[in-house]
């Protein structure tokens, strides 16, 4: 979202804990019920006032977040830093994660998967350059809640895989997979909207390969988080060994019997180092610096934790008793002569099997869900696997009865993709809809069916009268998928939008849409 609304104080300030800790337990609780906004009694005019966070924005680069932030405190600076999506796969919320940061009850900088190094990097930077500001960290890291089973990523439940059929026809460039989670063994719920963390499982291939590069055969039995597990366990799924950590390349640093190699894995660390190893995973390092020999207990200590991958949820509960969907996009690409893949989406769609048990979480969504009016009418603009949570709403909204010529909520879909024969995602079900009336309005952008580049915002500016309609007649607004590019342009077309039919000028254009996000009516899901 564009605007965050402060995080409720949940836990009363008279409770047993620290502020850290009420900080950490207020963001916790909000993530997980999905409340926010202001509360009730208690605190002063100032503490209750809403708190603006421009830099809370997916489709900002990191310099101009921290630009934003230069004049806030501390802990805002270090969340300018984060990467701005709220994904939950930290545990955190970006303000919560920051928080618990710059208090010391959270000492692992490295949750951060969308933010990545970067967002790694930048953090330890900021808490040098701004320890004088500290104080006196929390002496020991919080105790976190664990939540209900299912609903937290300290306590997954167990789904079954069923299914993960392509999506995309023969000759796509592209591999999306329609993925089919069975939910029947367990308790958990979810509404159209919320995510699904998967703890994935890395490539078995990856994972032979650095055993051989150690010298060991995976069935060592090591310490890890106070149990005893096998090597290749630990590997698998407990550590991420596709983004060794800094740590990692400055202990492997330690370990090199060569000291030109060591000096260069200690460039590395900082950013530098060879070009063609920035991006480089564990098996790189360990085949580039030949003389590294690390020990066990060490690698793994250095080694950032896996953290859960999240997607959004496709389907409807209403529509799919006991089975949640996901559209996932298999990554794979090629880099120093071997094919990479990504975590879990080729763990979904190559390495799991149907049957195999898959440990997963509802993270609940903020705000991002289908109009709770069923004669509210919605636009949905979602490109490529984007259309995921518009394949839960629409499902749900058609299970509720809000469909035209019922309770009269009219659908707006735009979807896009590359090629039409070949990346119609979803098309059957989406074509029905459009017949049987659920859907009123179907626009399609398939950028490479014709000479000139024609995407979803491109089908926006075409209808453009008709868009500001529907708005100026209440409609709720939404946007899935890439934050960085179509994300942006997508939210500038609105703004041109504003202004050319809503007579608006560009402060008006910004105001306008700065109130369909405080009214929930401007909502994204962006990655």
């Amino acid at each position: 979202m564009n605007a965050m609304a402060p995080l409720p104080s949940l836990i009363p300030e008279n409770a047993p804990f620290s502020t850290e800790q009420r900080a950490w337990l207020n963001g916790f609780f909000s993530a997980y019920l999905g409340v926010n906004g202001e509360t009730d009694g208690g605190g002063s005019a100032e503490e209750n006032e809403p708190e603006d966070f421009p830099w809370h924005d997916a489709s900002l680069a990191m310099p101009e977040r921290l630009e934003l932030a230069k004049e806030a405190k501390p802990e805002r600076k270090l969340m300018a830093a984060m990467a701005q999506l709220d994904c939950g796969q930290c545990g955190y919320l970006c303000q919560t994660y920051a928080e618990a940061v710059w208090s010391g009850a959270e000492s692992d900088m490295g949750r951060c998967v969308p933010g990545g190094k970067e967002t790694q990097r930048k953090l330890k930077e900021l808490i040098t350059a701004l320890e004088g500001e500290r104080g006196t960290p929390v002496s020991a890291p919080v105790a976190k809640p664990t939540g209900i089973h299912g609903f937290s990523r300290d306590r997954p439940a167990l789904a079954t895989l069923v299914d993960a059929h392509p999506l995309n026809r023969p000759g796509s460039a592209k591999d999306v997979r329609h993925v089919v989670l069975d939910l029947s063994t367990t308790d958990v719920t979810y509404e159209a909207g919320d995510s699904l963390g998967v703890f994935a499982r890395k490539n078995p291939q990856l994972v032979q390969a650095v055993l051989d590069r150690i010298g060991a055969t995976g069935e060592e039995m090591v310490a890890f988080d106070g149990e005893a597990l096998p090597l290749r366990q630990v590997l698998l799924s407990k550590v991420d060994i596709a983004r060794p950590s800094d740590e990692c390349m400055l202990f492997l640093a330690t370990r090199a019997f060569n000291g030109e190699e060591a000096l260069k894995l200690q460039a590395l660390a900082e950013g530098k180092g060879p070009p063609d190893l920035s991006d480089a995973d564990l098996l790189d390092l360990l085949q580039a610096f030949p003389s590294v020999s690390p020990s066990l207990p060490g690698l793994l200590k250095s080694l950032d934790r896996l953290q859960p991958r999240l997607y959004s949820i496709a389907s409807s509960s209403k529509a799919h008793p006991r089975e949640v969907h996901l559209t996932v996009s298999a990554v794979r690409w090629d880099n120093n002569d071997r094919t990479r893949t990504g975590i879990g989406s080729c763990y979904l769609a190559d390495f799991a099997k149907p049957g195999d048990v898959i440990p997963v979480f509802v993270q609940k969504s903020h705000g991002f869900a289908p109009p709770a009016d069923d004669n509210v009418p919605a636009i949905m603009v979602g490109p490529g696997t984007g259309i995921a949570p518009f394949r839960a709403f629409l499902e749900e909204r058609e299970a509720r009865g809000a469909a035209s010529g019922r309770k009269g909520g009219r659908n707006w879909l735009f979807f896009g993709d590359q090629k039409r024969a070949t990346d119609f995602l979803y098309e059957d079900q989406i074509v029905d809809w459009q017949r049987r009336g659920l859907l009123d309005r179907l626009d399609l952008a398939f950028s490479r069916d014709q000479a000139e580049k024609i995407y979803v915002q491109t089908r926006m500016r075409e209808n453009a009268a008709e868009l500001w309609t529907w708005l100026e007649q209440g409609a709720h607004f939404y946007v899935c998928g890439d934050a960085k590019r179509m994300a942006r342009d997508v939210e500038d077309t609105l703004l041109w939008i504003a202004a050319e039919h809503g007579g608006k000028s560009a402060g008006e254009a910004k105001a306008w849409l700065d109130g369909l996000v405080k009214a929930g009516r401007y909502q994204r899901d962006v990655y």
